[in-house]
């Protein structure tokens, strides 16, 4: 370690607890922040999930092709 003098020590010190104060404050707002994206993309997904039955469903009553069914199988004609 290089020789400083007390006064140095202390400055260094100080600058280095509270940039770890402030690293712990960010990490914990980027988890809050993924915590909500998360809960956002698990409610589109319920959503899109409700609303992808009744498309199926009616579908199936008019008799036309389901493009969403095609596009999950991956049928492509050729």
């Amino acid at each position: 370690m290089t020789n400083l003098l007390e006064e140095d020590k202390t400055f260094y010190e100080t600058t280095l607890n509270e940039a770890k104060h402030k690293i712990e404050i960010i990490d914990s707002k980027i988890e809050e922040e993924l915590a909500r994206v998360k809960e956002t993309i698990n409610s589109l997904q319920e959503q899109k999930k409700a609303v992808r039955q009744i498309y199926d469903g009616a579908a199936v009553i008019l008799g036309v092709t389901n493009d969403f069914e095609e596009e999950e199988n991956g049928d492509i004609e050729e």
